[in-house]
């Protein structure tokens, strides 16, 4: 991997973890264009971008990320388990979704998902703005809807979010509640990748990996808080009509 792959790569990484348009989804597309063989030595250089975006996430939420917030890591947590016990269970299973096919139905079913949502979907006085107010039952069922984004092209972000709306929350409260989410899951990922790929390090472009850590990092922090400024005004609609569009590119390229 070059200084230039990693550059986009780390770019589609940042922008794409915390939006409901699947990062996974667009790392596979874009690996497949840019010629990136996903090989041992890439899966070590998307532990170094996964983890400049959780940096980014903590950065942003870090008055969060407290002694004092105990009750609310422990309904993220209660949201994490699902996804670590299904994942580990079938991972081997899941490894045979992640083609462009797959992610590009999946795109499209998500798009619809979201378009269905938003049409029936009425901010109302009882929806949980705060998210610190989100019970235990519903971090559970949005827990249970993340386990849907173990199909590549679902989307993390896109799950948690949808199910978060289900169960009540509003747009922002749900949105904050997967970025949120987003630390222990992708703390786990990585911390698991890295045990599976360590010894990849040693042949590692230094000056790539490093220029792809600062650039995911710096696009994933933008995108985090102009993401929260949108949905303050917008809904989620423009995101599935993206999805859609995406995913029919990307059968018509298929």
């Amino acid at each position: 991997m070059d200084i230039f792959q990693a550059i986009i790569i780390g770019i589609i990484e940042g922008f794409t973890e915390f939006l409901p348009i699947s990062s996974t989804g667009h790392m596979i597309v874009a690996s497949k264009f840019l010629g990136v063989s996903q090989d041992a030595l890439t899966k070590a250089y998307e532990v170094i971008i996964q983890f400049a975006a959780i940096m980014a996430v903590m950065l942003i939420y870090k008055e969060k990320i407290t002694f004092k917030k105990v009750a609310l890591w422990q309904k993220l947590f209660v949201a994490f388990l699902p996804l670590a016990i299904v994942g580990f269970i079938f991972k081997d299973q899941i490894k045979t979704l992640f083609t462009v096919e797959v992610v590009a139905w999946m795109f499209i079913i998500g798009g619809l998902i979201f378009l269905l949502l938003e049409y029936f979907y009425k901010e109302k006085e009882w929806h949980i703005s705060d998210v610190e107010a989100v019970t235990y039952k519903q971090a559970l069922w949005v827990g249970i809807a993340q386990i849907f984004s173990l199909i590549p092209g679902t989307s993390r972000a896109g799950a948690t979010i949808v199910g978060g709306l289900l169960v009540g929350m509003d747009r922002k409260a749900s949105a904050e509640f997967s970025f949120l989410l987003a630390i222990p899951v992708m703390a786990a990922v990585t911390g698991y990748d890295f045990l599976k790929h360590y010894q990849d390090f040693a042949d590692a472009n230094w000056g790539a990996f490093i220029a792809g850590f600062i650039i995911a990092f710096i696009v994933a922090y933008l995108t985090i808080k102009l993401f929260l400024a949108f949905i303050q005004r917008f809904t989620f609609v423009a995101f599935g009509i993206y999805r859609i569009v995406f995913g029919v590119i990307l059968l018509i390229y298929i």
